[in-house]
């Protein structure tokens, strides 16, 4: 197999990521290992004008990933995320620009990652989705949904925020999400929460959604720790879990979901978003999104998505010979008023509406 070549783009426009920026190029001149010279970078640098842009190669020799990167846990930050997108349609890249914006101002968000996984857009049209965005933006290996968990070198955080492009943030949301986090790291925190089940009928496990439970948080929008993305990527035991989502091209969330627990023994967490509700404009649902935005994604979202997801969920219970997955009960809500019923103004409503107790 012919080497593979990775194009990796940064753009700049603060501090921090320039000096992301620097570090990518000095790393990069250590391993070309005759493909791409120095010089050849720096005139790359040049002639593209202020804010900074910079191309980069990597190759990765007989292998479409790269060699699995473990991370050092001393040298991460704690009290920061790396948000890594997932991008895949070109259709959707004004609306991807708009979502990498809104992370990027975060205080609380490190980087931004876009993680772009479709082999057939070209490098100018990559170079357009780095404009006026303070990310970084790194050509995926391979279309394979397993990169969305690995443990890329420029993740410096402890916490990765791993969402869709299609998913639009409520900073103030994310924010709590992260505290939600913070208070109990070992598990996986988000705001879309699915489950399984094990159907009598059939006698075999099924992909589902309850009212009272939950034991799947899916990749919409999640916070994890950074370590079971080196489990998931790297540990011989998923390996054959990882060819089931890229023969099924779905699923690599459900199998997050089998290693986060399998670790802890614990099901995930599910928060509640800050007025109501996360804007998620590739649901089939929406009647104000143009079909280029909510076209198929990456992930495979045919009509029968729950049957293959239930499939898949079979499959890593078969391989595993164990079924991991806890569930959970409830969700974290960001308002810790008193639930008490009153009677005013001839109505029920809660007893401290529109009460400051602070004043009271």
């Amino acid at each position: 197999m012919m080497p593979y070549f990775g194009l990796q783009i940064v753009h700049s426009r603060n501090g921090q990521i320039s000096k992301i920026c620097k570090t990518q190029i000095t790393n990069k001149a250590k391993i070309l290992m005759g493909i791409v010279t120095l010089p050849f970078l720096l005139a790359a640098i040049i002639f593209f004008p202020l804010p900074l842009l910079v191309i980069s190669f990597r190759t990765y020799p007989n292998s479409q990933t790269p060699p699995c990167n473990k991370p050092d846990p001393k040298s991460l930050r704690s009290d920061r995320l790396t948000v890594v997108i997932n991008g895949y349609s070109e259709h959707r890249i004004p609306l991807l620009q708009s979502i990498a914006t809104a992370y990027s101002v975060a205080p609380q968000v490190a980087g931004v990652v876009i993680l772009w996984c479709n082999p057939s857009t070209s490098s100018r049209t990559l170079s357009r989705l780095s404009q006026n965005v303070s990310a970084f933006v790194h050509r995926s290996p391979s279309s394979s949904l397993n990169s969305r968990f690995y443990p890329w070198e420029i993740i410096n955080t402890r916490a990765v925020l791993i969402c869709d492009d299609d998913i639009m943030p409520a900073t103030t949301s994310v924010f709590f999400a992260f505290t939600v986090w913070k208070s109990d790291p070992d598990r996986i925190v988000g705001f879309f929460a699915r489950s399984h089940a094990y159907d009598i009928a059939s006698r075999s496990w099924i992909y589902t959604m309850e009212r009272d439970k939950y034991s799947i948080v899916l990749t919409k929008l999640m916070i994890l720790d950074i370590k079971y993305l080196e489990k998931y990527s790297c540990s011989e035991e998923y390996a054959a879990a990882r060819q089931i989502v890229d023969k099924s091209n779905n699923c690599e969330d459900i199998l997050m979901n089998f290693v986060v627990a399998d670790e802890i023994g614990r099901g995930p967490l599910m928060v509640g978003a800050k007025g109501g509700g996360i804007r998620d404009h590739g649901d089939s649902r929406n009647e104000d999104v143009s079909g280029g935005v909510a076209e198929v994604g990456l992930s495979s979202r045919r009509r029968e998505h729950r049957k293959r997801r239930g499939e898949c969920i079979r499959e890593f219970h078969r391989i595993l010979g164990r079924m991991p997955l806890k569930y959970s009960y409830g969700k974290v809500v960001d308002d810790v008023g008193e639930q008490g019923l009153c009677v005013k103004a001839g109505k029920v409503v809660l007893c401290d509406q529109q009460q400051d107790f602070r004043t009271a």
